[in-house]
């Protein structure tokens, strides 16, 4: 985890990064573990009040790393390190889901700091905390359909809570990027802020100050009221995800792509 994620504990507030910041804090498999191994870290940490989820660098999260596409049917896995997505690995998610799933499954609130991008699964990990702040420059974008693929780390039960649903079609549909600005006006972010971080760090320390019995009621009170139907629906993310890869139009999406040609989709 120390190479991929840092959390550092300051009266009750965990200021969480992701520090791979030379690959815009990618997601290789050694980010989706360090994800993980954080989340567990956090959700048995004493004195734990309210988290900050941060990147390093100049972004947030630039979504998979292309050098895990390559990898992607290599090892006959349907994303590095996972043969099966319909696998239930962590409570109702599997593993790539947890990534982003388990911000909202931590007993205390989790508010993320976003800035550069958040592309991809760095979109659907910032969907995960309970709160958002951006700079209005942050580019956003569902970009799985431009490989092919579908929003598969929990990003379908997130984006539903959170924006209009023609607008999550318009997105998940089109792929196309966004700034803080719209993305507030959208409902995904909740502030927009030329600190991030800095704004987060600030709310967090306030929560911080709160009776901590209260906030994780009102945690799970709140968890409660959108819970309906996510274990479904994180399983049908992973059934239609496993169809998907390595099939040949969601190769060809890859090759036209990387190649920066027209695709040649099969009918």
């Amino acid at each position: 985890m120390k190479d991929r994620v840092s959390i550092d504990l300051k009266d009750g507030v965990a200021d969480v990064r992701l520090i791979r910041a030379d690959k815009m804090n990618a997601l290789d498999p050694a980010m989706f573990e360090g994800i993980i191994e954080a989340g567990a870290r956090l959700a048995s940490m004493p004195g734990l009040r309210c988290v900050v989820l941060s990147g390093e660098g100049k972004a947030f999260c630039a979504g998979l790393d292309m050098g895990s596409f390559a990898a992607m049917k290599a090892d006959g896995d349907a994303v590095p390190g996972v043969r099966d997505l319909t696998k239930r690995t962590h409570g109702i998610a599997n593993r790539p889901q947890q990534c982003a799933w388990l911000w909202r499954e931590l007993p205390v609130p989790v508010i993320a700091a976003v800035h550069g991008v958040a592309f991809g699964g760095g979109f659907q990990i910032a969907l995960g905390p309970d709160i958002r702040y951006a700079t209005a420059d942050t580019r956003f974008s569902v970009m799985e359909i431009k490989w092919g693929l579908v929003p598969d780390l929990a990003g379908t039960q997130l984006m539903r809570h959170l924006a209009r649903e023609d607008v999550v079609r318009e997105l998940t549909y089109t792929g196309r990027i966004f700034n803080g600005t719209e993305a507030r006006e959208m409902g995904f972010v909740t502030r927009v802020v030329d600190d991030p971080r800095t704004a987060a760090l600030e709310t967090a320390r306030e929560i911080a100050s709160k009776s901590p019995d209260a906030i994780r009621a009102n945690k799970r009170l709140l968890n409660a009221a959108v819970a309906a139907d996510a274990a479904a629906g994180l399983m049908m993310e992973s059934v239609e995800q496993q169809k998907l890869i390595g099939s040949p139009n969601q190769l060809e999406a890859i090759m036209s792509n990387l190649q920066k040609r027209p695709a040649n989709y099969r009918n």
